[in-house]
């Protein structure tokens, strides 16, 4: 079985060998083993299969292999891969390639003419490897290069205008380095760019990546340009085996959750999970090629998989946790009084409500939710059948009477948002995807993937948290272990361990930021004011700084005095006056670990920031199974909770295959004050732009965020003359005249009409929220403004004696990235800041578009002491030591241990411990992780899973996090307490006298599955 996994510590590399030669039209053996590498040219291939299907049919008799090892934004020498994924030459290798076709040249390209000379360079040393190895253990491999495709100018995005010269200088300069080395090159750039002009359908999806259209005419200029002769039409039927097998293959080379398969989380379930999963897809990937082979050669055939034998049985390390029906699930809530409980929808009503992750709303009231009985990833002989439905109370008796399915074939859904125009933006591992309904039958008649290449390694924090901002941008994000890369019309967009994206559809610009490491983040909205609220952090519209330089990230926050947490789900506030007066401008939030239930939170202004205030629970659920994933309100006021409702909760803790994980249960919980009369739903489908205008005054954020939703999906010229109607109407006495101000700018943004005029009167405001929200425009508008007025506007916000002005004046000055917008920026390094202007401080000036203005600069060392002056952090004298402690610390042979969490890993920093017996000892725990820790020493030969489960059972206690989680057991001889975050604590014992193994484990509910070790007292 070891055969089959595939990493970069162990795998086989191939021997060094005589390179051989490749010439046009190539001539193929039978037999040939065809390899794609390179960008999302080929990435696409697996997904559209015309070439591959040309290939076959011009050779139907030769039995010919393909796989595709492509990965979008690959680069010659720059291919980042999940840890200890195997690389290329392994790939290469473990597949025996005789051939290989490439694609690079288009990332490169956006270096300009000033990074050609480099670029030459390192395709000299590429093809110098490649062509001296025998990945087929015999000889050199023939080597084929593509040129780039040509872009197109698009509507909204002018990719030819910005890249085609560039496009063409680097397809030049490949052209002679392939010459030089005896290396085959297929220049179809003139070519595509023919067969793009004279096609009647669009083959681009945003002016460079190829949609099936563009793809087959690539296809079709690459075979002809490979052979010399003109491409057969496409054999759908032998196409559909093709797509199916690369499809196959994918899920073996770039399986999901791959840091549990080459990754630190392989040791526990690893080899179970994965092994014999790829050994089944290498046999049905083999099982394709023969009905691709038979179906060539004239008899259709359709794959046997009747040769995959069955998966090993997997570990069942830990019980599960109670299944309950949700009529019980319900009599297991503690609620607050002065609310009330009913079901909304559950899967005996919905067999289609499985698995629900995410909710959101449409113009119609209704709710959508997506869902997952997939994750956490396909395993062979399965298919991806993920739902997006739609629910309906047709007679607002507060219960779901009706369920239509929008789509019912998609992969991993974490989560989605509606855009008011019929489509939804989605995440589908590793893709954005967007679908539509084209004739109001609520079911998706197109899909797009709008761009591919993000994040998998943890499938349950890949893409996820889809909102739109108040300025209409799509924010999304994704956290830690990730690497992505993306190909954008604007350049390659890469990231490293989590990342936040925003996605701006008329640009089809994507922007990366507040790249740091952060663990599980779920949960995402904004306050009044347009802050950004998250879980990890909180207060999220610190972190927005543009990212550092790849693969740099921004720094770790100090969890202790930054909030940031993992093990919530989602939250929302509450602003619908029939909600109690105590509750206004706070929020809920759903907590899913170690206790799982809904919360009751302050938001409470600080100097440079908001922070939430914990007051109480809405609801306390003693069944562990209760798993709340979302929390929204719904049009008329009442609160929903989307349950993931399943007896095994984690992601490490677990098998990924373990069989009791629930694929059938779904529930959504409504929550309303007693006696409430609730609200009128908005008008919103069926209103006029005044009275969409005019919602925009509501107290209630959710009518304003549909409201400007909807008025994005009219047409924008329209909107803005309305728009300019509606300011002069406004009444100026109004309370609320400066917020009401501020949507108007937001919707400005939205429908790219900017109001420069308004952006400069708000950024002035004698109102710090105002003016601090306004500088979010100048991110994205500073190019109509002008250098001049940009820097105007800087300058005075970054002098502003609020706190939270200067924030989000040096955070814009990160996006406009210019030496003009550094220099405005530069005061906030003389100026009082708190630790998150320190921050947002730190950051953006330490952002790839800022840094590189200073770092060389003559002043970049008084620079620096400033930056560090501000993230010093203050020192206060510790805790002082008791006599007691004094004395014990003062023993002869005393034998002082250390000992941590790993961050984001559930691991301590070691796994075993040793002591002489009766040795006097003083363990030194300290915890830097985002969750809490604490550390259990046990008696000699205990089974952890004995405390472990007892542990678990105590997060049914509202007590067990006040107990730290420690079980009433003899068998527990040492235990720190439960240390927060940044937190550390010194336990000091004898030895025991008796040698032997004495175990220790992480007592927080499912941690000690795997954060456990062994003291060993010799």
């Amino acid at each position: 079985m070891a055969s089959f996994y595939l990493n970069l510590a162990t795998s086989p590399r191939p021997q060094t060998t005589e390179a051989v030669t490749t010439q046009l039209p190539l001539e193929v053996v039978p037999r040939t083993r065809i390899a794609l590498i390179g960008n999302l040219l080929l990435d696409n291939e697996r997904r559209y299969g015309h070439l591959e299907t040309l290939l076959h049919q011009a050779f139907p008799r030769k039995e010919l292999s393909v796989r595709n090892l492509a990965w979008p934004a690959d680069e010659v020498d720059l291919q980042p891969r999940p840890d200890n994924f195997a690389d290329l030459d392994q790939h290469l290798h473990y597949f025996k390639a005789d051939l290989i076709v490439a694609a690079f040249g288009t990332n490169e390209s956006f270096a300009g003419p000033e990074g050609l000379s480099s670029f030459r360079i390192r395709l000299e040393k590429a093809l110098t490897h490649l062509k001296t190895h025998a990945y087929n253990g015999k000889t050199g491999a023939q080597i084929v290069l593509l040129s780039p495709t040509p872009h197109l100018d698009i509507e909204g995005v002018p990719a030819a205008r910005m890249n085609n010269a560039n496009l063409a200088l680097y397809s030049k300069a490949m052209k002679e380095v392939a010459t030089r080395h005896g290396v085959a090159f297929v220049d179809h750039f003139e070519q595509s760019q023919k067969l793009f002009a004279a096609s009647e359908e669009p083959p681009t999806t945003d002016g460079s990546a190829l949609n099936a259209t563009g793809h087959q005419l690539f296809a079709q200029a690459a075979f002809e340009g490979l052979f010399g002769k003109q491409a057969p039409p496409i054999d759908e039927g032998l196409r559909a085996l093709v797509v199916d097998k690369a499809t196959q293959f994918f899920y073996r080379y770039r399986p999901l959750n791959t840091y549990y398969y080459t990754g630190a989380r392989n040791k526990s379930y690893g080899y179970l999970d994965f092994l014999p999963a790829m050994r089944n897809f290498d046999l049905m990937v083999a099982n394709r090629d023969q009905a691709i082979w038979k179906t060539a050669a004239g008899t259709p055939t359709q794959p046997d998989d009747s040769n995959l034998p069955k998966m090993d049985e997997v570990l069942l390390a830990r019980g599960a946790n109670e299944w309950l029906s949700p009529e019980d699930e319900l009599k297991a809530f503690e609620v607050d009084p002065r609310f009330e409980v009913n079901l909304f929808a559950s899967e005996e009503d919905f067999p289609e409500l499985a698995c629900p992750i995410q909710m959101r709303w449409d113009e119609r009231g209704r709710m959508w939710v997506s869902c997952s009985t997939t994750y956490p990833h396909v395993y062979p002989g399965q298919r991806a059948m993920d739902k997006l439905i739609i629910l309906e109370d047709t007679d607002g008796d507060g219960k779901a009477d009706k369920c239509t399915t929008f789509a019912d074939d998609l992969h991993i859904p974490l989560s989605f948002a509606l855009d008011g125009k019929g489509g939804v933006y989605l995440s589908e591992e590793p893709h954005l995807t967007y679908l539509q309904d084209l004739d109001g039958d609520d079911r998706a008649d197109t899909r797009e993937i709008l761009f591919t290449g993000f994040g998998c390694e943890d499938s349950h924090h890949a893409l996820h948290d889809f909102t739109w901002t108040p300025g209409g941008d799509l924010l999304f994000r994704e956290s830690i272990f990730h690497n992505s890369q993306v190909e954008t019309s604007y350049g390659p967009i890469r990231a490293k361990n989590s990342s936040w994206f925003l996605y701006h559809p008329s640009s089809k610009r994507l922007t990366a930021f507040g790249a740091y490491p952060n663990t599980n983040p779920w949960g995402v909205t904004f306050d009044d004011w347009g802050n950004h609220v998250a879980s990890h952090p909180v207060f999220a519209s610190t972190f927005h700084a543009t990212n550092p330089p790849y693969p740099e990230q921004h720094p770790r926050v100090d969890s202790k005095i930054v909030q940031a947490y993992s093990g919530t789900c989602g939250q929302d506030f509450v602003d619908f006056p029939f909600w109690p007066q105590e509750m206004q401008g706070g929020f809920l939030k759903a907590r899913y670990k170690p206790t799982n239930k809904i919360e009751i939170h302050k938001w409470v202004e600080k100097e440079d920031h908001f922070a939430e205030e914990f007051v109480s629970d809405l609801i306390f659920s003693t069944n562990l199974s209760f798993i709340p994933v979302d929390l929204r309100f719904g049009p008329r006021g009442a609160a929903y909770v989307c349950d993931w409702y399943n007896p095994v909760k984690g992601h490490a803790q677990y098998s990924l295959r373990d069989p009791r994980r629930d694929r059938k249960a779904g529930r959504i919980w409504r929550i309303v004050p007693k006696g409430a009369q609730l609200a009128e739903p908005p008008q919103l489908e069926d209103a006029s732009i005044a009275e969409l205008l005019d919602n925009l005054k509501s107290a209630q954020y959710r009518t304003r965020y549909w409201s400007k939703r909807e008025l994005r999906s009219r047409e924008p010229a329209i909107v803005n003359a309305q728009l300019s109607v509606w300011l002069d109407g406004l009444d100026e006495k109004s309370a609320r005249h400066e917020h009401h101000l501020l949507e108007a700018l937001w919707l400005s943004q939205g429908i790219d009409s900017p109001n420069l005029s308004l952006l400069k009167k708000l950024s002035s405001s004698s109102n710090p929220h105002a003016a601090a929200a306004a500088l979010g425009p100048v991110r994205f508008w500073h190019e109509e403004m002008g250098n001049q007025e940009t820097v105007s506007i800087l300058s005075s916000a970054a002098s502003h004696p609020s706190q939270h002005v200067r924030r989000e004046a040096v955070i814009a000055a990160s996006y406009v990235g210019t030496p003009g917008a550094l220099e405005a920026v530069l005061p906030v390094l003389d100026q009082e800041a708190g630790l998150h202007l320190t921050y947002a401080i730190q950051s953006s000036f330490g952002s790839a578009n800022l840094l590189r203005h200073w770092e060389g600069r003559s002043d970049a060392g008084e620079i620096e002491m400033k930056l560090k002056a501000l993230t010093a952090p203050e020192k206060k004298a510790g805790p002082t030591k008791s006599k007691a402690h004094q004395t014990f610390d003062q023993q002869k042979g005393l034998q002082t241990l250390e000992i941590g969490c790993i961050p984001e890993r559930l691991l301590f920093t070691k796994d075993q411990l040793t002591a002489k017996a009766g040795q006097p000892v003083k363990l030194i725990f300290n915890n830097p992780d985002a969750t809490a820790h604490n550390f259990v020493l046990l008696a000699k030969d205990t089974p952890i899973e004995e405390i472990g489960e007892a542990a678990n059972e105590m997060a049914k206690d509202r007590d067990g996090a006040a107990k730290h989680f420690i079980p009433e057991d003899k068998r527990i001889l040492q235990a720190s307490k439960l240390l927060a975050p940044g937190e550390s604590e010194t336990l000091r014992f004898v030895a025991p006298k008796t040698p032997g193994t004495y175990p220790y484990l992480c007592t927080f509910p499912g941690h000690w599955i795997i954060m456990k070790g062994e003291l060993v007292v010799e």
